[in-house]
């Protein structure tokens, strides 16, 4: 991978790069959820979670209503798995290897909040019966033991405008959900009638 030199292979070459990390951006980083980063938490009804295993690496998208990663105290957070496609891919990898990051996004907030440590996977009874909507149980719950937690500043969000109104995209100007299925599956699955039946099939596996 890279050429005539010019791929950097080593740390010494990044640090020569990039040099040392300001003051905040080391002192923000803590071993525990404070106040703030309470709040932030409690705040954010969207997680990505990236975990890795010997099959490679998996970035999963897990949403609800704001606070539905729950503080079970200090050092430890819990959030449910609804309903989904059951890939189960980062399950996999957390049962191989229990590392785990979170990246916590709030609407129209900048600021994004970074959350590292193992995870565990549970179907206690009482916990998951905390996490019920509408009488349905979540499929389990990701148990996150914290190691390290500090937040992003807003750079990123502002460059990218993600929260500007003028730069949203109309959904019908890109390819449909079915549209993309049929052209890798060859046409076997997808189509116009996988997008006709998606809301309603959305909804009802929601919880």
């Amino acid at each position: 991978m890279g050429t005539n030199g010019h791929t950097i292979t080593s740390i010494e070459q990044l640090e020569a790069l990039y040099g040392q990390p300001s003051g905040p951006a080391v002192a923000k980083e803590i071993d525990y959820i404070s106040d703030g980063y309470r709040k932030l938490i409690e705040a954010a009804p969207f997680v990505a979670i990236a975990t890795g295993g010997p099959e490679g690496l998996d970035c999963s998208p897990k949403g609800d209503a704001a606070g539905f990663v729950r503080i079970l105290d200090e050092r430890t957070l819990a959030l449910p798995d609804r309903p989904g496609n059951n890939r189960i891919d980062g399950f996999r990898n957390i049962l191989r290897n229990p590392h785990i990051a979170l990246l916590f996004l709030i609407p129209g907030v900048g600021e994004t909040l970074r959350v590292n440590g193992r995870a565990e996977i549970s179907i206690e009874p009482a916990l998951m019966q905390s996490f019920a909507v509408n009488g349905k149980l979540p499929r389990s719950v990701l148990v996150v033991h914290v190691e390290t937690i500090f937040f992003h500043c807003s750079k990123a969000i502002v460059r990218s405008k993600l929260w500007d109104e003028a730069t949203k995209i109309e959904r019908k100007s890109l390819p449909s959900t079915g549209t993309i299925i049929a052209e890798v599956s060859k046409g076997k699955l997808g189509g116009e009638d996988y997008d006709r039946a998606a809301p309603e099939r959305i909804q009802k596996m929601l919880y």
